[in-house]
């Protein structure tokens, strides 16, 4: 039965109409759904880790080798092998050595193949037992398949005879080994289950807001693998945006069902509880939903490819579970009407008693009455725990720290064993040689670079048919992810080799893909404070529209960038320094690739508006019905801090759940939004919050007159409809 009750907002009427079309607009959601899944299908997707781009000169010196030795402007990828108990250069060894690399010649994108026997310098010096040679591809690893790549790797396992140890490193080998994802989705999935029936206490409640979410991020992995074949979009592109889709749709459902079940605890029908629950709620959602898009854009800011595909990933899965919200789940709770308290656990539904104070309440006025102490014990915690990232290290990893069940971690091993940590990330020096450039200048850059301290072997200059072109390969005495190799880069590119073509019409630019990796770090480095300035202007702008206040957005700002301070701090400890790495399952330590800071920084900032909103919305709903700022707090906090709880425990959960995995980037990303959003959830909104605001006392509602007739206002809770009991009031559970 309809309710009688005004629709006052545009959210309200949707809802409306969703709940008087639920069946349409159900049919709807799954035509798409398989529609957009099976075009998705039919153009297959289109993943590149490609971390490069730009006009750096890691990008000019491939440029030049892609127009002029394409042969070798593809990436190379290892095969090492070791033999036991004789050495590598005996003979039935080198036969069966060769035969293996025999077999990959040919094969589709594979240009050449270097023996170690065609060059001495691949067979150890230090252990004669390790030698590897080089598959050189005509393309860059963004730019092969993952199947092209693991037919090389079947076809040499296939040809290996027993007794050779064989193994396979190189970027273009990660592909392949990293192509098939892992089950941290589903994980992530069970743990919201649980709790969400421990918060609802139904069965029924519970699975609408993971229906909802699965539509919305089931359909933003179709669009996902759509979009990979007109942006680049990274390999672990779909689990990223899994992982914030899934979390973000779950709370979003979640808001939106508990306000749904506190309308027919007040005594409206389904009907009305529903546009009721839209109009606040809904408007809730759908202001966080867009500053987390908003703040995702503002990754655009790095100018690197691959960064584009991320946040474009992202934000499709968080337009997408937004939509679900606002849409689907107004018609699924049409379908569950008053049903939606069935199947209880009773243990875990409780009715409030009348006058009954909340824990919550409680625990907000011991905070209140003890400002200082608690404020300053919450604040202590937080810069505790951020003081590790005053070393921060941004730098892309390497296969080393992949796990040592995968062939990639086992190459690298045995490379680094057998001709040092540096052989795993190769510097490759393009020298350009014009009309009237001296013919001996690349032999002059080799020298020069063999001299300079860091390189452990620089192999003779190669030139490409037309002579105009050579290529010099160096391997420093430094791993790739160590910063000793990011100082020979800046070394060779600043002090090394130009003295040697200076005078010259040649230019000698170094590249690969560990100084493509520099590069890109550098880039992200000089532009993180604009990003983090930008994402800060915008959420104090916004929350000052939306609160009418001054203190407030200010206040927010501060404790964002303190519990993101504190993620940081948290991830630099255990992936930089080793702490407790163990229970992660990371047994190497190194630093932090630099794109994940930036994204880490622009999510966190979105989500904490979730929580921030919801809780000061109603602080503020109280405080200008009451007048009275400390029991806005307890009030406020009495009657959000249970569903707050629910939702950083589900998203703690799905973020947790991507540390269990095996992409060393997921863990990272996974760690640093759990361990910021525990903190965002409970010393901050718990703690931080009360106190503060408790210390601020009215100034925390002080707004200028003059700003408040120029700053435009964001209604974000809508009016209050009136009550129209129709029946018996049901317990409302999270809400209660």
């Amino acid at each position: 039965m309809k309710s009688s009750a005004t629709q006052r907002g545009v959210l309200a009427r949707l809802a409306g109409w969703s709940y008087d079309h639920r069946r349409r607009v159900l049919v709807v959601w799954v035509v798409v759904l398989v529609a957009v899944t099976a075009l998705s299908q039919m153009v297959g997707s289109a993943y590149q880790d490609k971390f490069s781009g730009g006009n750096s000169e890691s990008q000019r010196a491939q440029n030049l080798l892609k127009d002029r030795f394409p042969a070798r402007a593809g990436d190379p990828a290892d095969i090492v092998f070791r033999t036991s108990p004789d050495a590598v250069t005996t003979p039935a060894n080198q036969q069966a050595i060769e035969s293996v690399l025999n077999s990959v010649r040919g094969l589709p994108h594979v240009s050449g193949i270097v023996s170690p026997f065609q060059q001495p310098q691949q067979i150890s010096q230090i252990d004669p037992h390790i030698a590897y040679g080089v598959v050189q591809f005509d393309r860059q690893t963004g730019d092969l398949s993952a199947s092209q790549v693991q037919k090389v790797i079947d076809t040499a396992k296939a040809a290996t005879p027993p007794g050779l140890e064989v193994e396979f490193g190189g970027q273009p080998i990660s592909k392949a080994v990293f192509a098939t994802p892992g089950s941290s989705e589903a994980i992530g999935i069970f743990a919201a289950i649980i709790i969400l029936l421990v918060a609802f206490g139904s069965v029924i409640a519970m699975g609408l807001p993971i229906i909802t979410a699965l539509f919305g991020i089931g359909i933003g992995f179709a669009v996902i693998s759509i979009l990979s074949h007109g942006v680049v979009v990274p390999t672990f592109g779909p689990q990223l945006a899994a992982m914030i889709g899934i979390g973000v749709g779950i709370d979003y459902a979640l808001f939106i069902v508990t306000r749904y079940r506190e309308g027919l605890a007040e005594g409206r029908d389904p009907r009305a509880a529903v546009t009721h629950s839209l109009d606040t709620s809904g408007r809730a959602v759908l202001f966080a939903g867009c500053t987390v898009v908003i703040s995702l854009l503002g990754m655009l800011f790095l100018g690197a490819s691959f960064v584009y595909g991320l946040a474009f990933g992202s934000i499709a899965a968080v337009l997408l579970v937004m939509a679900a919200s606002l849409t689907l789940l107004p018609a699924l709770l049409g379908y569950a009407g008053y049903a939606i308290d069935r199947w209880r656990l009773p243990w875990f539904h409780r009715t409030p008693k009348p006058g009954h104070r909340s824990v919550w309440y409680r625990w907000s006025r011991v905070v209140q009455h003890h400002p200082w102490l608690s404020g300053g014990t919450a604040l202590t915690i937080l810069i505790v725990l951020a003081i590790p990232v005053l070393s921060l290290q941004m730098l892309f990893t390497d296969a080393g720290n992949d796990p040592t069940s995968l062939t990639t971690r086992r190459a690298y091993d045995l490379l680094a064993q057998g001709f040092g940590p540096g052989a795993n990330g190769q510097l490759f020096i393009a020298v350009d040689l014009p009309p009237g450039a001296p013919a001996d200048v690349p032999q002059k850059v080799a020298a020069a670079v063999q001299g300079a301290n860091g390189v452990a072997f620089v192999a003779p200059p190669q030139l490409n048919p037309a002579g105009d072109t050579a290529l010099i390969v160096a391997v420093p005495k430094t791993s790739p992810q160590d910063s000793a190799t990011e100082s020979l880069v800046h070394e060779l590119r600043q002090r090394v080799i130009p003295p040697v073509v200076a005078g010259t019409n040649a230019k000698a630019l170094v590249g690969g893909v560990t100084a493509a990796g520099i590069d890109a770090a550098q880039r992200f480095s000089q532009r993180l404070f604009w990003v983090i300035g930008g994402v800060v202007l915008f959420s104090f702008l916004l929350l000052m529209a939306v609160f009418r206040s001054i203190a407030v957005p200010i206040k927010a700002a501060i404790m964002n960038l303190l519990s993101i301070g504190a993620a940081y701090g948290v991830v630099v400890a255990v992936f930089q320094w080793g702490w407790a790495k163990g229970i992660i399952g990371v047994d190497k330590t190194g630093p932090i690739d630099p794109w994940i800071p930036l994204m880490l920084f622009t999510i966190l900032f979105g989500l904490s508006m979730d929580y921030e909103v919801f809780l000061l919305s109603r602080i503020r709903e109280n405080w200008l019905r009451t007048g009275d700022n400390g029991t806005a707090v307890a009030d406020g906090l009495a009657q959000t801090a249970r569903v707050i709880t629910a939702a950083a425990a589900i998203m703690f959960c799905v973020f947790a759940s991507f540390v269990i995995g095996d992409i060393r980037v997921l863990k990272v990303f996974g760690l640093g939004l759990a361990v910021a959003v525990l903190i965002d959830a409970t010393v901050v909104r718990l703690v931080l919050v009360p106190a503060t605001m408790e210390l601020l006392g009215k100034a925390n509602w002080w707004f200028p007159k003059w700003l408040d007739r120029i700053v435009p206002k964001l209604d974000v809770e809508g009016e209050i409809e009136p009550i129209v009991p129709e029946r018996e009031p049901e317990p409302a559970g999270v809400g209660s």
